[in-house]
């Protein structure tokens, strides 16, 4: 019996062992390259996605989302959009019913990448939040939902990084293809918790 908790200390997080992608990462930069990373990625039935925009720190300022990592078990491509847009195989793999994709806070993604091609629609799209909110649990964010269930850190140090940079730094490469990934794994896990019905959601004590 797998004891889950019904919110996450965020306190309990840093002493966490860290959880990061073990496959291999490649970067797509062009529509040639992009086109070769769908063929791989559709021989997959379940994506891990996930997307990143560069921070703007000014009131009202939104940049146009600059990165979808698509990760399967043993690679994660990192499309660079701000180079490529996306392209008409990004956009068939991403409507696509019958590959599943998994993400966390999948609308905030759609509306984002909506702003790059306003006709996108999600197809084949599974948002965590919406799991396991059904089985009892408040947490929303993917670093506490990781270590509720796994008892892993995801770190969040790359995320207010400069994703339009001319060139990613490895801490970049591999904070982008660990969310994407995590997301994976935590749908199957719970995929699993649910059919067997074999976890209890400790109440939350303030």
């Amino acid at each position: 019996m797998q004891s889950l908790f019904q919110r996450t200390d965020k306190h309990l997080i840093p002493a966490l062992e860290r959880f990061t992608f073990p496959g291999r990462i490649e970067v797509v930069q062009s529509e040639a390259e992009a086109r070769r990373a769908v063929s791989v990625l559709r021989k997959s039935p379940v994506l891990g996605i996930d997307t990143e925009t560069r921070p703007n720190f000014k009131p009202g300022a939104m940049r146009p989302v600059a990165l979808l990592q698509v990760s399967t078990d043993d690679i994660c491509f990192l499309f660079r959009l701000n180079m490529t847009g996306l392209t008409p195989e990004i956009v068939e793999l991403l409507q696509d019913e019958g590959i599943t994709k998994v993400g966390l806070s999948l609308g905030d993604d759609l509306r984002a990448l909506q702003r790059r091609h306003r006709r996108l629609k999600a197809g084949g799209w599974v948002d965590i939040q919406r799991i396991v909110k059904a089985m009892g649990i408040d947490d929303m964010s993917l670093q506490k939902i990781f270590a509720n269930v796994f008892r892993l850190r995801i770190s969040k140090s790359a995320q207010l990084s400069n994703w339009e940079a001319d060139v990613y730094t490895d801490a970049q490469k591999l904070y982008a293809a660990t969310d994407a990934y995590a997301c994976l794994v935590l749908y199957r896990r719970l995929q699993e918790l649910q059919e067997s019905g074999d976890y209890v959601v400790e109440e939350y004590e303030s």
